[in-house]
């Protein structure tokens, strides 16, 4: 199944390492320096054009790692990801 983050992008949810809260989660020194040296490699996708709240970091088949910023909540994208897990047991 997909996750849609925001704008025109959409993920698959097996991509998917964990969404986070961007608000408390860099409270943690150890996170901005991930997020900072994702940045520096290229790694981040901005999908917000607003207040970035929360952080998506994936992972694909061939091991590459993208982290994505997006203005959705990260509560919200959990509760989209859930609901579309559901339907597909359907």
């Amino acid at each position: 199944m997909y996750l849609h983050l925001g704008q025109d992008t959409v993920i698959k949810t097996d991509d998917i390492v964990g969404i986070f809260d961007l608000e408390t989660s860099t409270i943690s020194k150890n996170t901005r320096e991930y997020l900072a040296r994702a940045e520096k490699d290229g790694r981040v996708v901005n999908v917000s054009m607003e207040m970035p709240k929360s952080f998506v970091l994936c992972c694909d088949k061939r091991e590459k790692i993208t982290v994505y910023i997006s203005q959705i909540s990260s509560t919200t994208l959990l509760k989209r990801s859930r609901f579309m897990a559901n339907l597909s047991n359907v």
